[in-house]
């Protein structure tokens, strides 16, 4: 299982699973798939994927009207995308850029060049240390591969734990409130109920296990800490 997650949108079954085949074959990307705007974007907020791969012409809302929504909402501002389009034309280029695009491709185009410029992509928008594993008192995360370890032990962990407990392994001894982890992992602009936090903790805790679940600390009247001393 890998850290990097394609979104591919586009309304066109062929062209998805197309690509999908060629994402999955060729590269350790997991992707997710979505027809329309409505359900790429609710794909965007659940899972907060590493790219987006999207289609400008689309019934309803257009890809490049996406694009423009995603870029304007702080919590998916970030998501790098590549515009995919038949229009070759340097003006509608010129407009995938201007909408927040970080590349453009000009249908066709070979497998092999559009994993490139997804790589390439990638390569530019990962913060630095982001990919680099941390480990505390024999609990491992690896960004990289996403995978937790305690004591080289595989555990089971989801996409949002996965992101809380890597924000908390590397900003360890703070207390971080409600409001403040949900601006970190969820992103700012997100608009759900600060107890949301604690389901996510629960089920933190809960995959950690016996061995490490000590480590995620609730600090009374502010929130919670990631700690290794009591």
């Amino acid at each position: 299982m890998t850290i990097k997650t394609i979104l591919i949108v586009d309304d066109e079954a062929s062209i998805r699973e197309m690509l999908v085949m060629a994402l999955e074959v060729m590269t350790d990307y997991q992707c997710l798939e979505a027809g329309d705007a409505q359900t790429a974007h609710g794909l965007v907020i659940d899972y907060n994927p590493d790219l987006i791969l999207l289609d400008w012409m689309m019934p309803g809302i257009s890809g490049i009207e996406l694009a423009r929504r995603l870029k304007r909402d702080a919590a998916t501002a970030e998501i790098p995308i590549i515009m995919l389009t038949a229009r070759s034309e340097e003006s509608n280029k010129v407009q995938g850029l201007e909408a927040g695009a970080d590349d453009y491709m000009t249908k066709p185009f070979s497998m092999r060049e559009l994993i490139a410029r997804v790589k390439a992509v990638l390569r530019r928008t990962t913060p630095v240390g982001m990919e680099e594993a941390v480990e505390v008192a024999g609990l491992r995360l690896d960004p990289v591969s996403h995978r937790v370890s305690s004591f080289d032990e595989a555990l089971e962990v989801g996409p949002t734990e996965f992101r809380l407990l890597q924000f908390f392994m590397t900003h360890q001894e703070r207390a971080f409130t409600r409001n403040q982890l949900l601006d970190q992992v969820w992103g700012g602009g997100v608009y759900i109920e600060d107890r949301t936090v604690d389901v996510h903790i629960r089920r933190l805790r809960k995959a950690l296990g016996a061995k490490h679940e000590h480590l995620i600390q609730t600090v009374r009247g502010t929130g919670y800490r990631f700690s290794t001393y009591d």
